[in-house]
């Protein structure tokens, strides 16, 4: 996909924008703490990881851990995150 379809893509589920905002704000951060601070269930917040990560936008740092994995986005995440920040879609 093309960083506009992807960007649209992203918007399209609240999830993913979320993800990739605790990822760039903390990187280091695990599923749980993602769902905690957004007010979401662990399948939803595990859901959007791997979409997110089936399109190339966030890289595991960890793949051979069941649990506390580490995600950072991928340059094309970075690309894509940048984009809804000149959007001013985050405060």
């Amino acid at each position: 996909m093309e960083i506009d379809e992807l960007t649209r893509w992203v918007l399209s589920v609240d999830r993913r924008l979320l993800v990739m905002k605790e990822i760039h704000e903390n990187e280091l951060i695990k599923t749980s703490e993602i769902a905690e601070k957004t007010g979401r269930s662990l399948q939803n917040i595990s859901h959007a990881l791997r979409e997110l990560e089936e399109q190339g936008l966030i890289e595991c740092l960890t793949p051979e851990k069941h649990t506390w994995k580490r995600y950072i986005l991928t340059e094309k995440g970075v690309q894509i995150f940048e984009k809804f920040k000149r959007e001013h879609l985050f405060n």
